[in-house]
């Protein structure tokens, strides 16, 4: 049997690095967008947790508004905002 090395031993693979998504602007991929209404927020931020891209703008613990460089229109932010109106995905006028 071939000697094992402990995971110490092992030489370095690929390196993962963190977030790279700020590095790139991709918000003009999008069809959707997802349009903010701040007179009915709540600022539960459940589209901020859940926004895959990190787009959504937040000061103070408020809502302020949607990065629409990151933004990829997926509508989650949409999908999971507890009052109707608030986010609105609206089609992407090109």
């Amino acid at each position: 049997m071939a000697d094992l090395k402990s995971w110490k031993e092992l030489e370095k693979g690929a390196i993962i690095r963190g977030t790279t998504s700020l590095e790139f602007k991709t918000g003009n991929w999008r069809t959707f967008r997802p349009v903010y209404n701040k007179e009915t927020c709540i600022h539960c931020l459940f589209c901020w947790i859940q926004c895959p891209d990190d787009s959504i703008i937040v000061k103070d613990g408020k809502m302020e508004g949607i990065n629409y460089d990151y933004c990829k229109g997926c509508g989650i932010c949409a999908q999971v905002c507890p009052k109707p109106g608030t986010l609105v995905m609206e089609r992407e006028a090109k």
